[in-house]
Parts: C-alpha cells; sequence; structure tokens
C-alpha cells in the first residue's frame, strides 16, 4: 500500500466517525439541495441544455490546439501576454520572474483551484511575498492554515461558531460575532490589502477563444477587484477551460451557478479581454495569462478518460457522493476531492500512487446524474480501475483474489459449493482485505440458484 492509499484511509477512517462533522456536513448540502430545484426551473429542457454544453465542451477538447492559438492570437492583439506552462515548477517560476520584475511585495488572489493545485500560496510565502485569498471562504481556510474543503464552498465543514471563534483567535475579535458581523471584519481587512498589492491573481471559469478572453463568475466581487486594482493583473488557468465562443456563456454560466450554488446566475459575471486600453480609466496596466497543462494533455491524450475534461467545477457530484459526504474533502489529500478528483487526480500525478482514489465510490451513479455536463463519472472511475490493474498496479494477493472471485462466480457448481460456514470463513478469514474496512459477511443457508430449485420441486 502506497503512502496516500495509507494516508487517504487513516483520515478517512477518522472522519467517517466524526458526528459533529457529519451534521455540519449534512446541514451545508442540505440547504444547496433545497435551493438547486428552484435554479432548475429556469430551463425548459434541463437535460438537452446539459447535453448541448457536453457538446459545445467535446467540440472545444476537440479542437483544443486551434481554440487555444485562436485565443492567443486575439488576447495579445489587446496587448495581452500569454505563457504556457507545461508544469507546476514552470508556472511558479513564471509567477516568481513576474514578482521580482514588479518588485512585488504583497498579492491579492481570487479563489482559484488551480493555484491551489500549484501551491501557490506556500509558495509565495516561501519567497518572501504575502499573498492574500480575498474569498471569504478561502480567506477563512487561510487563516486556519488549511487547504480548500470543497471545490466550490472552501469552508463547508465550518459553522459559524468555528469561524467566530477563529477569528477571535487570528484577528483578536469579539468571541461569538455573527455571519455579518464577521463578513465586515473580513471586508475591512482585506480592503486594505486591494490598495497595497502590486499584483492581483485570479483564475478564469471559461477561456474564450472568439474574442480572446476570460470569463469569471463570483458572488463577491472579490475577482474584480483583484483584476483591476493592483497594476498588473496574473491569470492562471487549465487548458481545458477553453470554451470556443462568448455566446456559449448563455449557456454555461446558468448552467455553473444552478448547479454549483442553486442561484439562476450568479451576483458578478464578467469577460476580461486585455490590460487597459488607451482612453480607459480603470483596469490593470499589465494582463497576463499563464496556460497551464500539468497533466491534463495526458487525459486528453486517454481516449476514454477525455471527458473528464469537460467539467466546470461546479462541484454537484460532490454534494452528491455518499462517500464525500461522509469522510469529507481532506480525507482526499489531494486539490480536487469527490467524484471529479477520484477520476482526473490519478492522470494528473501518478496512477500507481492514486490509484486508491477510485475505489473511493459507492458506484451509485449519483455523480453522473448530477454532473451539469453529464459526464459519465461513475464509468470513468471504473475506468480508471482497468487501467490501474492493466499497467501492473495491483498487488499479486489482489489479482489472487479476483481470479478465485471471476473463476468461482462463472461456476454455478463452485457457488453451491460448501456450506454457509465455509463461505464465511473464505471471504472473511481468507481474504481478510474484505473485513478490514468493511463489516462481515453471512451468507445465507441456500444460494438463490439452490432455493429456486427446492420451491420448483414443490
Amino acid at each position: 500500500m502506497t503512502d496516500t492509499a495509507a494516508n487517504f484511509i487513516a483520515k478517512s477512517t477518522v472522519k467517517a466517525e466524526d458526528l459533529d462533522h457529519r451534521k455540519k456536513i449534512n446541514f451545508n448540502i442540505g440547504r444547496y439541495n433545497a435551493v438547486v430545484p428552484q435554479g432548475k426551473q429556469q430551463f425548459a429542457e434541463l437535460n438537452l441544455a446539459r447535453e448541448r454544453a457536453k457538446n459545445i465542451k467535446w467540440r472545444a477538447l476537440e479542437t483544443l490546439d486551434q481554440q487555444l492559438e485562436e485565443f492567443e492570437s486575439n488576447f495579445t492583439k489587446r496587448g495581452g501576454r500569454v505563457i504556457w506552462a507545461e508544469n507546476s515548477a514552470q508556472a511558479l517560476a513564471e509567477v516568481l520572474a513576474i514578482c521580482k520584475e514588479k518588485h512585488c511585495k504583497t498579492i491579492v488572489k481570487s479563489k482559484s483551484m488551480v493555484t491551489e493545485e500549484l501551491k501557490l500560496n506556500h509558495f509565495l510565502e516561501d519567497n518572501g511575498i504575502e499573498s492574500v485569498e480575498t474569498d471569504l471562504g478561502e480567506y477563512i481556510q487561510q487563516l486556519d492554515g488549511e487547504p480548500p474543503y470543497h471545490i466550490v464552498t472552501p469552508a463547508m465543514h465550518k459553522s459559524k461558531e468555528d469561524v467566530a471563534k477563529l477569528f477571535a483567535e487570528k484577528l483578536n475579535t469579539r468571541p461569538g460575532l455573527t455571519p455579518e458581523q464577521l463578513t465586515l471584519v473580513a471586508r475591512e481587512k482585506l480592503r486594505k490589502k486591494y490598495v497595497q498589492a502590486e499584483i492581483g491573481i485570479t483564475g478564469a471559469n471559461f477561456i474564450i477563444s472568439d474574442i480572446g478572453g476570460i470569463a469569471v463568475t463570483e458572488n463577491e466581487g472579490n475577482a474584480r477587484l483583484s483584476a483591476s486594482f493592483p497594476k498588473t493583473h496574473i491569470v492562471i488557468a487549465g487548458i481545458e477551460k477553453v470554451i470556443p465562443s462568448m455566446t456559449d456563456l448563455g449557456l454555461f454560466w446558468p448552467l455553473l451557478a444552478t448547479y454549483g450554488t442553486g442561484q439562476r446566475i450568479t451576483v458578478y459575471n464578467t469577460i476580461i479581454t486585455g490590460p487597459r486600453q488607451p482612453g480607459e480609466t480603470d483596469g490593470p496596466e499589465e494582463m497576463i495569462i499563464i496556460l497551464l497543462d500539468n497533466g491534463r494533455t495526458n487525459i486528453l491524450a486517454n481516449a476514454r478518460s477525455r471527458e473528464s475534461l469537460y467539467c466546470i467545477r461546479c462541484g454537484a457530484c460532490l454534494n452528491a457522493c455518499p462517500i464525500y459526504k461522509n469522510i469529507g474533502g481532506h480525507s482526499y489529500g489531494t486539490t480536487y476531492s469527490g467524484p471529479i478528483g477520484s477520476v482526473i487526480t490519478p492522470h494528473l500525478k501518478d496512477m500507481g500512487e492514486w490509484k486508491h482514489l477510485s475505489y473511493a465510490s459507492s458506484l451509485c451513479g449519483n455523480c453522473t446524474e448530477v454532473c451539469s455536463v453529464k459526464i459519465n463519472l461513475h464509468e470513468l472511475l471504473l475506468e480508471n480501475r482497468y487501467e490501474a490493474v492493466g499497467d501492473g498496479y495491483a498487488t499479486w494477493a489482489e489479482k489472487l483474489a479476483w481470479t478465485v472471485w471471476k473463476k468461482a462466480s462463472l461456476s454455478r457448481n463452485m457457488m453451491n459449493m460448501g456450506g454457509p460456514r465455509v463461505k464465511n470463513w473464505v471471504v472473511n478469514r481468507a481474504f481478510k482485505a474484505w473485513t478490514a474496512h468493511r463489516a462481515a459477511l453471512d451468507f445465507a443457508p441456500q444460494t438463490f440458484n439452490q432455493r429456486w430449485k427446492t420451491e420448483r420441486a414443490k
């Protein structure tokens, strides 16, 4: 067993027995489940909208090279600069080079999962640069020294009492502040940082190739401030974020809002096509976009797993997954948690090291059912398992166990052989891996086949 798999099992075992954690998660996901049906009412044909979105992403990914080149051409015409980063090391090196060029001491950053993937905050701090999260949820997590818990709601696992206690410890506020008071405290702290910062960093929900712009959707306005107040705006985005046309946002923005937070549309929706133009009074003097690969072309090259790149990071699959709701986001030990994280992480990192995530599923199919762009997530989890075995990452004991199970399952005589005591011993004692994290099986006195014959004989 790899260290990552052992850590996953240890963390998930502890978290699954934490009733307080489960109570908070069920409460927050319950609120999400209550509002999503309201957001869905805006679609006359919801399944058709999801299918169309999937087809648009299919076209974008099948012509990804052309889409990205078109984006770069259109973006640079307006004075922007594009940097291509093959991996995290290259992306971090480029960010540091820009920071040194601008003599940067403070960075304001909006919520961005791809910068979490790069561990950008830690990298900047190690190089003497202050990086401040401006999204309230991310800010809470940064104060607590934790990574985001959820793709959309980073502090989902914290109650308002937890946040009040954290602010009292870290910011010396009065204990027991209300959510409104806590928000005002964060606003006061962060507004000063927007003015001080030399550089603002954001992600991008979508890269729009036909106009050479990025689209950002948010509820707090922090991304707009991070992009416009500092003199330099850096965007870091995965190459899979591309969509062919600005008109596609008429479909993707409502889908992302509905499946992400249950809204019809989020509060702030922004399209940015470059730095401040002559005659304009607002915006950064320089805008740089770093297009990140970091394993995404590995998925692109895999015809069966390519579909996972359609993801628009709405987080719906996390909220629907019974495993996620029990073990929480931090147990996964990686940036992207839940079903989508279990699908893409082994390809973004290392299949042998992360194959265990593909088994962290009940295969109920609920993730596929709720996906805003109809990705067949549960099938891709099975595909990952198949690929891991095909690549030789299964242990000898695992191969033997499944060989025996397959042989027995295909033979009715073997299935009927032996009584329940023998079968219980084989599964619960001989193959101890089954009962290591599951309750012991208790076989019935007769198989269905034997009972059928008995009943037919009467």
